[in-house]
């Protein structure tokens, strides 16, 4: 009887990590990309596979937010190529969905005028754009808020309310900007949890941004470790452990200091000869050592379409 109580309390896993083979739905070939003299990418090449999960982990500066842009369409590199299922990235598209760190949300229309107003882009009745929005809202958690304004939702249900518009717009791809930075660490770790039981349900793939190394490994199928000046890849790691996966699982924690090794030995190295070691760093600490900012701000909230 006890066993199957504790069986019971258990939580209960999603998925084991997929092993991804065949072609890539997003290919990354030698790209560079520069802003003036600062060199945002480098020779950065990538494949993501179908219904991957791939965070893209560094401090600021390593080019991880260009990188994004450039899948979105919104940063033409200067030389190298990008192609998401073989044709050519060109301009923004609404297969390729960009989330920011604001939920971007039209503060006089209630949540879920929000979802209807992105989805009249799509060939849909008004009735199936208000059915579409309900079932996306229940996704979320958000079954009951429908008529609520923006301004009297917290910031982890705005950020819930972006997810759902995005997902009810059904993009081949999702781009994510640190969309939970702003949020709460109680917070974030229940968005960390809701995001995963979407993805496992819908299979999107999903390109995440974040400088938070905890972050990228409960979520990451691939955790991609870049680092600045100029912006490159440093190692791509692959994570195998279930979901939902708990942050202090030593197997991580193991990771966890092996990227921040990684990281700190790539600062080192473009530091100028002579100029002081960094000193009395956390061994703990879940972020990836901040730098100065590459690239352009991601601007306020996100306009329709392929900036939601």
């Amino acid at each position: 009887m006890l066993r199957r109580l504790f069986a019971r309390l258990r939580p209960k896993r999603l998925a084991a990590a997929p092993r991804y083979r065949g072609e890539a739905k997003i290919a990354i070939s030698h790209v560079r990309h520069s802003y003036d003299k600062v060199v945002a990418l480098k020779n950065v090449s990538l494949d993501v596979h179908p219904g991957e999960f791939v965070c893209l982990l560094g401090p600021s500066g390593c080019g991880k937010s260009t990188l994004l842009y450039a899948l979105a369409g919104h940063v033409t590199p200067k030389s190298g190529k990008i192609t998401i299922d073989g044709k050519p990235v060109v301009g923004p598209d609404p297969q390729r969905l960009l989330m920011f760190q604001e939920a971007g949300l039209f503060p006089w229309l209630t949540v879920k005028q929000n979802l209807t107003f992105a989805l009249r882009t799509k060939p849909l009745t008004r009735a199936q754009c208000e059915t579409r929005a309900l079932e996306f809202l229940r996704q979320v958690n958000l079954a009951g808020f429908e008529d609520a304004l923006p301004h009297q939702l917290s910031g982890g249900m705005r950020m819930r309310v972006s997810l759902a518009r995005a997902l009810a717009m059904d993009p081949a791809v999702l781009l994510m900007d640190e969309p939970f930075g702003p949020l709460d660490a109680e917070t974030r770790d229940k968005m960390h949890q809701l995001l995963q039981r979407i993805w496992v349900g819908t299979g999107k793939t999903v390109v995440f941004v974040t400088h938070d190394i905890r972050e990228a490994l409960v979520l990451g199928d691939r955790v991609v470790v870049m680092a600045g000046r100029p912006g490159r890849i440093l190692n791509d790691v692959e994570i195998t452990q279930p979901r939902p996966r708990d942050p202090d699982d030593e197997a991580l924690v193991q990771r966890s200091r092996e990227i921040r090794r990684a990281l700190r030995k790539a600062e080192a190295a473009t530091q100028p000869q002579g100029a002081p070691e960094r000193t009395g760093e956390d061994e703990h600490e879940a972020t990836a050592s901040p730098g100065p900012a590459v690239g352009p701000p991601p601007g306020g909230a996100g306009a329709l379409g392929a900036r939601l």
